[in-house]
């Protein structure tokens, strides 16, 4: 991969992520500052998420694989989001919001596959070169979070309640308009399926992949990465308002503390591999959920900020320990035959029908503990995910049989 092509793919993730770092980190509380949304509503507006997880391989499986590039693709769905994400600027209540959010994460989800699969398609070798790539969607997240809270102050107190954070889906449109123009630049991806060859729902949902659960250790995984996403969605849907609601400076850019954390445990992944196995490692992932939402429940934006702080920079252990990991230990039950299909199914029930109740839940623990308008006791709010994620933790660990993967780096 020469190093022209190596900036346009890294200029791509960039602004992959920039988009969706710009403006779904304060969602919750836009919404709820904005336009008074309640938690049911705000846990709709997120939901879109899963919902788009769920629709995305039909358009990736029906289309991108079998008919267009996939780099022309990526360029519509972005100029396409670009209008949606203009008018989610432009609404000025819930019922006029939520077709064009809903809309837009349909179309945005399964950019996320394709922005990989033009990455890998110039790659020689993927395992040694996409990192260097992907590593700018990271960046790119962390800087839209910095230019929210240090550059233009659109999640200040004053800023909020001027209405700015509304600015954040201007901002993402011009980007993912950007973005959109560029993937015609982008190096051809053609399809890869072939257009006669018929394709089952079976086949794009990887449901094929459903006969690895009749492997107790896979079984016992598969309902722990459904269950642990539940307190997942909590941090995903309320980490920013509640940072927010209890005063802490610049927000937004606190929590791009997080991303960094990503990079780093990436880093230290295999070392856990080596040293602890892949039980220990996940079952860390998933403790450390526990332990975020316990600094959140006890911390506070003065003398206890520290507490705050730490939960946050706790993602990378989160996400990387528990996710990433789980990538890699259904790589090795799959085999061959079954990879893909098998990372599809997981995607499906943790991103799509897992979050989806994670984040009905949250919305009904969020509204459950409203104490006036845009006040909440979240000292109880985070105390139910964090008693969730111990229980997982617990469970997973009595019923998963400790057995050896190897970790390919």
């Amino acid at each position: 991969m020469n190093t022209k092509i190596k900036i346009q793919l890294s200029f791509m993730m960039f602004l992959e992520f920039f988009i969706w770092g710009g403006w779904f980190v304060t969602l919750g509380t836009f919404l709820g500052d904005n336009l008074r949304a309640s938690g049911g509503e705000i846990a709709m507006a997120f939901s879109t998420q899963s919902w788009g997880a769920i629709i995305a391989p039909f358009i990736i499986g029906l289309i991108a694989d079998r008919y267009f590039n996939a780099e022309r693709i990526l360029a519509v769905l972005h100029l396409v989001g670009a209008v949606l994400m203009y008018q989610m600027y432009n609404s000025v209540d819930f019922a006029g919001f939520y077709p064009y959010v809903l809309g837009y994460m349909i179309i945005y989800m399964p950019t996320l596959a394709l922005v990989n699969s033009i990455s890998f398609n110039q790659m020689k070798d993927p395992a040694k070169e996409f990192s260097f790539v992907r590593v700018f969607g990271t960046i790119g997240w962390i800087v839209a979070g910095l230019i929210i809270s240090y550059v233009f102050l659109w999640d200040s107190p004053e800023s909020r309640g001027e209405g700015m954070l509304k600015n954040t889906f201007l901002m993402v449109a011009i980007a993912s308009a950007v973005l959109g123009l560029f993937s015609f630049t982008l190096p051809k991806t053609p399809p890869t399926a072939d257009r006669a060859e018929k394709v089952s729902i079976s086949d794009i949902l990887g449901l094929d992949a459903l006969k690895l659960l009749k492997d107790r250790n896979f079984l016992i995984f598969f309902i722990s990465s459904i269950l642990i996403c539940i307190p997942l969605a909590f941090y995903y849907q309320n980490a920013n308002p509640f940072l927010a609601e209890i005063g802490m400076n610049n927000p937004t850019g606190k929590m791009t503390i997080g991303q960094a954390s990503e990079v780093l445990f990436m880093l230290l992944l295999p070392f856990f591999f080596k040293h602890f196995g892949f039980k220990k490692t996940i079952m860390a992932g998933m403790l450390a959920w526990t332990l975020r939402y316990v600094l959140f429940a006890y911390g506070n934006a003065g003398d206890l900020a520290f507490m705050l702080i730490l939960g946050i920079a706790l993602h990378g252990i989160c996400y990387d320990f528990f996710f990433v990991s789980g990538q890699i230990y259904t790589d090795s039950k799959a085999g061959e035959k079954y990879k893909s299909a098998a990372q599809g199914l997981i995607t499906l029930a943790t991103y799509g029908f897992g979050m989806l109740i994670g984040f009905w839940v949250a919305g009904k623990i969020s509204d459950m503990y409203l104490v006036s308008e845009n006040v909440h006791d979240w000292g109880s709010i985070w105390t139910f995910p964090a008693i969730f994620a111990l229980v997982v933790s617990i469970l997973f660990a009595i019923f998963f049989k400790n057995e050896v993967i190897e970790y390919k780096k």
